[in-house]
């Protein structure tokens, strides 16, 4: 098996929201991307928290059933993070993937985020890397 890094398969520069936009907004931005979820960053690009789908839904089951404004991103983005670096192992990811709820991981580099790495990503390096296997 190949040695398979996060840095070789995961979105670069992905969509980013940050903390003071509204939630209309950023539920706007990942249904455009087609994202589970956006890193949320402070303007040096640093993370400060993650909006994911599942944040959104409450919030806008809420807003839409009632018509009321939305929230801001730091209303409802967690704020305790699970990152990974550049360097990993896709095959250590995909092991906590297995394990752990997240969907999508950003990818911090000396404090800054990134890349996002979202299953999608490990799925398609593994299956590359099966395929290979049998060839």
């Amino acid at each position: 098996m190949t040695q398979m890094l996060v840095k070789d398969v995961m979105i670069e520069n992905p969509p980013v929201v940050k903390a003071v936009e509204s939630l209309d907004d950023a539920v706007e931005r990942l249904i455009h991307h087609r994202l589970l979820g956006l890193p949320v960053v402070d303007d040096k690009r640093q993370l400060v928290g993650f909006l994911s789908e599942q944040d959104c839904i409450h919030s806008m089951l809420i807003s839409s059933y009632h018509c009321e404004e939305s929230q801001s991103v730091s209303d409802i983005m967690s704020h305790q993070v699970l990152s990974v670096g550049p360097n990993d192992s896709i095959i250590d990811i995909a092991q906590k993937m297995g394990k752990e709820k997240p969907k999508s991981y950003p990818v911090v580099a000396e404090g800054k985020l990134i890349g996002l790495l979202t299953r999608a990503n490990v799925l398609n390096a593994l299956w590359e890397n099966h395929v290979e296997c049998k060839t």
